[in-house]
């Protein structure tokens, strides 16, 4: 099965990065991914089997079709190496769409979540035309809550979501109204 076709106006660069429509080609990166515990332990990880990870691959390359946005895979423009994942995702039970993240732990503290997460914010407002865009994030995650306020989140709901788990939601403002120091 080929991968959806997806617009090229879907692509996206950072000054590092090149935030491309995640691949069924980008499975590699996702078993180093989601077989490490640590790392993926936020978004449903340590997934052991193969075919458990092909199958979250290929549901997040379907997503494109499905909803029309979805999850890019970073790599760096200085020698295309993936680093990890950021994307505008509405997961299946899920109440609405958010923007989520994931990083290989040896990229972690280099900036790359927020660099991606900045772009993607962007795309949801701009390309998109979404009036809102959000995060939803668990108590215990602290570095995502860190990252929301690097990124001028602010709390604007608490619910309960289909996992039986209560996060908070994080609206993300657009990057332009982010003063300067913020946005860097």
């Amino acid at each position: 099965m080929g991968d959806p076709m997806i617009p090229t106006s879907a692509e996206l660069s950072t000054p590092r990065l090149r935030l491309q429509p995640v691949r069924s080609s980008d499975e590699a990166i996702y078993l180093a991914y989601f077989q490490d515990a640590e790392a993926s332990k936020w978004n449903g990880g340590p997934l052991e089997d193969i075919d458990a990870c092909r199958d979250r691959l290929m549901a997040d390359v379907s997503h494109w079709t499905r909803r029309g946005h979805g999850m890019w895979m970073l790599r760096r423009r200085s020698d295309d190496l993936a680093v990890g994942a950021c994307g505008l995702v509405w997961s299946e039970g899920w109440p609405r769409s958010e923007l989520t993240w994931w990083l290989l732990s040896e990229h972690r503290g280099c900036g790359y979540a927020k660099e991606a997460s900045l772009a993607a914010i962007q795309y949801g407002y701009e390309t998109l035309g979404w009036p809102l865009v959000e995060t939803h994030t668990r108590d215990e995650n602290a570095p995502a809550r860190r990252l929301v306020a690097r990124l001028g989140g602010y709390k604007i709901a608490r619910e309960p979501f289909p996992d039986g788990v209560s996060r908070d939601v994080f609206a993300l403002p657009h990057p332009m109204n982010l003063s300067h120091k913020e946005a860097v």
